[in-house]
């Protein structure tokens, strides 16, 4: 069963399971037109596999180069947490043992305005952030 955890859980959580890993399933353009996780003051990468539900086995084929070992722990996010739910329990269907889906996202709900990043998420509780170039 897929856990679910806020951003500042996932952040507390991640700095403290050496082995955990955080893969955000956005799109491309989203990562170069919004960020991505920065989480280098942690000591970790991120792992960036787009979800892309026409070709779940490209994923988990991704995924398993990614993160070989089944017992990694690993938390999926993507803007506002419906596609890391999916990627999440997808996941433990291939056999991972421990998968998390932050909840809230990168970018949360949209607010009154429409502009997302502001209610909450991963921007919302002013966690790191890093651009990325069109290149990676």
């Amino acid at each position: 069963m897929t856990e679910r955890v806020l951003s500042q859980e996932a952040w507390i959580r991640l700095g403290n399971e050496s082995r955990s890993v955080l893969i955000d399933v956005r799109t491309p353009q989203e990562w170069t037109e919004i960020g991505v996780p920065a989480l280098e003051a942690i000591g970790k990468s991120l792992l960036r596999i787009a979800w892309d539900p026409s070709d779940a086995q490209g994923f988990l084929r991704k995924l398993n180069v990614g993160v070989p070992d089944r017992t990694t722990p690993l938390y999926f996010i993507c803007r506002s947490g419906a596609r890391s739910q999916m990627t999440a329990e997808l996941a433990a269907w291939y056999g991972y043992t421990t998968t998390i889906n932050v909840a809230d996202g990168f970018e949360g709900p949209p607010d009154a305005t429409g502009l997302r990043g502001r209610i909450s998420g991963w921007q919302a509780a002013g966690l790191p952030i890093e651009s990325v170039s069109r290149e990676t």
